[in-house]
């Protein structure tokens, strides 16, 4: 019987674990990646899942191996479920960067190879990246780009070198190498072809950055007011308006159901309603101010400009109420010429249906406030302006102050904040005064927006923050249509002069300190210039880069030829400066060249024809107590120099460190 002998297949040798080094600027990497993503993450999740990290690393550095699927297991399934306890949902930017950090670092559980480690490391990029989807401007941009650097090393600490560089060296070779990789970075900025409209979108389940919208109830500006923040920045063709103009004119809302107000339709450009309504006809009389605005992202479609304007922008369109919709939601710095007049007649004639809305008030609520206007109606009859006064004197005289922090009010918000706290700031006024006038059978509205600002000398332009945003009224008297008036102006005029932080009082006075103020203004000047040349370089910016060169509009051929010429340029320069320095100087001889300097000086010099072979030999035979040190250096070099096609730099740099620390002495 013939036995037939079966091969049996070689087995696959198995994959080295990894090293202490690598997995320990793996755990940066992945540690930095929930660091950038920290802003708008739970709490609770970023605190689990610093824990989880630093347990893992103390874990795979005092016992090793992989943490066992016992729990692993839990802990994946309960990373989905605490998602969707949070948010509702798997999906958007808030939950999909919390599962982007929570997978992340449990892949760390399991990371005990090379291959593990890699796969881990491509992912935390798309992690950083991902974090720009929340903000562009210049610091988180900053943190991300840092964020890259404990990455590479990683990678780099995974090659098998048989000389691994130290921590220094590792470092300074990963940021020279993102250092030459900048002007290709920079080519491929400006001219690879951008799309006028995102490739992709996800919805947002947090607010908006700012909280000007198409309602307003007593309380609803209290975080907005201190947080200084840019709202947007405004550029004028000529001299800025003075202060007491700086009225930046946003949503006007009508109705009022005993405690917020909101506009007479949704904030949406599409309504039946915003598109029916013809515009308030505007006799312009002077004050008229040219700018450019540029717009901080809102995800609301309303636009901002100066008082009242004169021509809506492109993609805009007027509401009923001359305020400015955008046909899309403002999800990226946006920017846009204006025309405004601060001298001007809006809505000469008032028709029926106008009146009745702007007279409209809920039945049932603040009788006190009710019967204090008809008070001022059967004493001043039919001279708005005098009830007007009588209202102002009421804020100016009756025991009102300006804070942030006001009681709460209860039902009747208006009676309770007339007749018994008597403390909040523009919200609390904007809506008393409204509600007075039309109960004194004036029409009147409240108008939400920003008021001041920070005019730069430096940059030459007017810096609105959200702590700028502001709450007035607009009452209606003949022959002047409606008429602006600031009822908080009355009772804290340092609202209008100096900015709502300054007119709460002393709460925040460390805050609004001269040199701290003068150190954000100026850093201001920094985000404007990051937003105006990488944030706001759109599709149209792109288009004209060019026209230096003759192309007026370039479109994606232009830029893809440009683009070829950029790159095409740079290998060039990038070999040339490869080959000059390789034949100016090889690494490996230069360092081979000090060594036989250090020999020379210990009276070991090399003779005219002799290898470096038998050189090194014969140095070992006149300095027998350098033998050992010599002959690895020896066998190094002729590995370097004879037993590959090509060295490995970061060998090369640990034989040239080696030569540097050999500092033989002269034999006796």
């Amino acid at each position: 019987m013939i036995r037939r002998l079966r091969s049996r297949p070689a087995r696959t040798p198995a994959e080295p674990t990894l090293d202490r080094r690598a997995f320990d600027l793996l755990c940066l990497t992945m540690a930095t990646v929930v660091a950038v993503h920290a802003s708008h993450l739970p709490i609770w999740l970023s605190a689990g899942l610093g824990l989880l990290l630093a347990g893992r690393w103390m874990q795979r550095r005092y016992r090793g191996g992989r943490v066992s699927w016992l729990l692993r297991l839990p802990l994946t399934l309960a990373l989905p479920a605490g998602v969707i306890a949070q948010y509702g949902t798997l999906f958007g930017m808030e939950p999909g960067s919390a599962l982007i950090a929570g997978m992340l670092v449990l892949k760390l559980l399991e990371t005990d190879r090379p291959r593990d480690a890699r796969v881990g490391v491509a992912f935390a990029c798309f992690g950083l990246m991902s974090a720009l989807l929340f903000s562009q401007t210049l610091l988180p941009t900053l943190f991300v780009a840092l964020g890259l650097v404990p990455a590479l090393a990683t990678l780099a600490a995974l090659e098998q070198t048989a000389a691994p560089l130290h921590w220094r060296g590792q470092l300074g070779a990963v940021l020279r190498m993102a250092a030459l990789a900048l002007p290709l970075a920079l080519v491929a900025f400006l001219f690879i072809p951008r799309l006028s409209s995102p490739l992709w979108g996800a919805p947002s389940n947090g607010p908006a950055r700012t909280g000007v919208s198409g309602s307003m109830a007593p309380g609803d500006f209290t975080q907005l007011l201190v947080d200084d923040t840019p709202a947007f920045r405004v550029s004028f063709d000529g001299p800025p308006p003075p202060r007491a103009d700086r009225y930046f004119r946003g949503p006007v809302l009508w109705r009022f159901d005993g405690r917020r107000w909101t506009t007479a339709h949704d904030a949406s450009p599409h309504t039946p309603e915003a598109l029916r309504r013809p515009p308030e006809a505007l006799q312009v009389q002077g004050g008229v101010y040219r700018y450019e605005v540029n717009l901080q992202p809102t995800q609301r479609h309303w636009l901002f400009a100066l008082d009242t304007p004169v021509d809506a922008p492109p993609d805009a369109h007027f509401t009923q109420a001359r305020t400015l919709l955008h046909k899309d939601r403002i999800r990226s710095l946006y920017s846009y010429r204006m025309r405004s007049s601060t001298v001007h007649v809006l809505a000469p004639q008032l028709g029926a249906d106008e009146r009745h809305r702007a007279l409209l008030l809920p039945q049932g609520f603040d009788p006190r406030a009710h019967a204090l206007a008809e008070t001022w109606r059967q004493r001043y009859g039919d001279r708005p302006q005098a009830i007007v006064d009588a209202a102002l004197k009421l804020f100016h005289d009756g025991g009102f102050s300006y804070t942030l922090t006001p009681p709460p009010l209860g039902r009747d918000t208006v009676d309770d904040f007339l007749f018994a706290t008597r403390q909040g700031f523009c919200e609390h006024y904007a809506s008393a005064f409204t509600f007075l006038m039309r109960a004194a059978g004036i029409p009147a509205r409240v108008v939400t927006g920003y008021q001041g600002g920070y005019w730069s000398p430096i940059g030459d332009y007017l810096l609105i923050r959200q702590s700028d945003a502001h709450a007035w009224s607009e009452v209606w008297m003949p022959h002047r249509g409606w008429v602006r008036i600031d009822p908080t102006a009355a009772v804290r005029p340092e609202r209008v002069d100096l900015g709502s932080a300054s007119a709460a009082g002393a709460s925040r006075e460390w805050y609004q300190s001269a040199w701290l103020q003068n150190l954000r203004n100026r850093w201001d000047i920094v985000n404007r210039w990051w937003n105006r040349a990488v944030t706001g370089f759109d599709n149209l910016r792109q288009r004209g880069l060019l026209k230096p060169f003759g192309v007026n509009d370039a479109d994606s051929s232009a830029l893809s030829v440009a683009l070829a010429i950029g790159v095409s340029v740079l290998l060039a320069i990038g070999l040339g400066l490869a080959l000059w320095k390789r034949r100016l100087q090889d690494p490996l001889d230069r360092a081979m060249r000090l060594l036989q300097q250090r020999l020379a000086r210990a009276g070991v010099t090399r003779g005219i024809a002799e290898g470096p072979r038998d050189y090194l030999q014969r140095a070992a035979r006149e300095l027998p107590h350098e033998r050992d040190r010599l002959d690895g250096l020896l066998r190094d070099y002729l590995d370097l120099r004879y037993a590959r096609a090509e060295a490995e730099t970061v060998a090369i740099r640990h034989f040239t460190r080696r030569v540097r620390e050999f500092t033989p002495r002269r034999a006796v």
